[in-house]
């Protein structure tokens, strides 16, 4: 579906234009057209790659999608495939695709599988049409660093998630519930180190060594996403290392909490035992047993096994067990 198709002059919008008038703008001079689509269907797709001269193969990546994060270049367009990371109204992470194919007189981005729109890229650049007159090179960086700036809130939820996580990890009966929301987490910080660290490499043949012609004068813009995306990359490290830790302590947690209940059953089970060696002394039919025709052999029979009991409980007690 067609979002928008916009032709710039030196900076400046000049008209919001059909397809049809699109090859007409790409032969001025100093004009670049940026087209905006979502969900591109197969016909739609073949019209930009006619209008363009798009390369076939990057074509059918952005069709089919759920590419790898990735830069590539044909000849002098630049294909680039970024993930966007988005809550989900159940509160769930979900992953879409942002296909940026960049050429010296234009932009197309195809959006796809993602409910953000990109619409505030096109107004900031508009707003500010020193930086425009770089023209789709420019468009190229807006793009990426709208798409990476929105990993931040992600890893910040992520992150706050954790902590409220941390102070529960020592309440009383926790630990298995807690180690249920540990590994959902770390399967959200997964999802979203699959946008990150793919795109690190990829974004750094922007601006490092020989970089694509269409991005040659933005390598500074470029390093900047960089850097966003090295933090980002760190932050997810440190994520993944105190996840592994906090499931170990929840899992020792676990442990203990077992051993108590083991410790527990195994006192009861040995003050019982005292009671059973009791009864089945004097529950033997020996016929010389004097103690069982006794006056007080039967108060004196339950005044000795309360008594060790007592000194077990006390016993078992003092130690921590019961």
């Amino acid at each position: 579906m067609l979002i928008n198709c916009v032709a710039y002059e030196n900076g400046t919008k000049l008209a919001d234009i059909p397809i049809a008038e699109i090859s007409e703008y790409l032969r001025r001079p100093g004009c670049f057209v940026w087209v905006a689509l979502k969900d591109a269907n197969e016909a739609e797709l073949a019209t930009m790659q006619e209008e363009f001269g798009l390369h076939e193969l990057a074509v059918e990546d952005a069709l089919h999608g759920h590419q790898r994060p990735k830069v590539e270049e044909y000849g002098d367009t630049v294909f680039a495939v970024v993930h966007t990371v988005e809550l989900t109204p159940t509160d769930e992470l979900a992953t879409g695709e942002v296909d940026i194919f960049v050429g010296t007189n234009f932009v197309l981005s195809v959006r796809n599988r993602s409910r953000q729109n990109l619409l505030q890229v096109r107004e900031r650049s508009e707003r500010e049409p020193q930086l425009l007159r770089h023209g789709p090179a420019f468009v190229f960086y807006a793009l990426l660093d709208a798409v990476v700036d929105r990993y931040f809130p992600i890893i910040d939820r992520l992150e706050t998630e954790l902590e409220a996580i941390e102070e529960e990890m020592f309440e009383p009966g926790s630990s298995r519930a807690n180690i249920q929301r540990l590994y959902a987490l770390k399967s959200d910080a997964g999802l979203v180190r699959h946008a990150v660290t793919p795109l690190i490499d990829a974004v750094h043949k922007l601006f490092s060594g020989r970089v694509p012609a269409v991005c040659e004068n933005n390598r500074e813009y470029f390093r900047d996403v960089f850097d966003h995306l090295l933090r980002m990359n760190g932050s997810l490290d440190n994520l993944r290392d105190t996840i592994g830790t906090a499931i170990q302590v929840n899992l020792a947690n676990v442990a203990i909490d077992e051993s108590v209940v083991n410790k527990r059953l195994a006192a009861w089970a040995g003050i019982f035992a005292v009671i059973s060696a009791f009864a089945g002394i004097w529950g033997m039919n020996f016929k010389f047993m004097p103690e069982l025709e006794w006056r007080y052999g039967y108060p004196l029979a339950l005044a000795t096994i309360t008594i060790v009991c007592v000194i077990l409980y006390r016993q078992f007690r003092k130690s921590g067990w019961l």
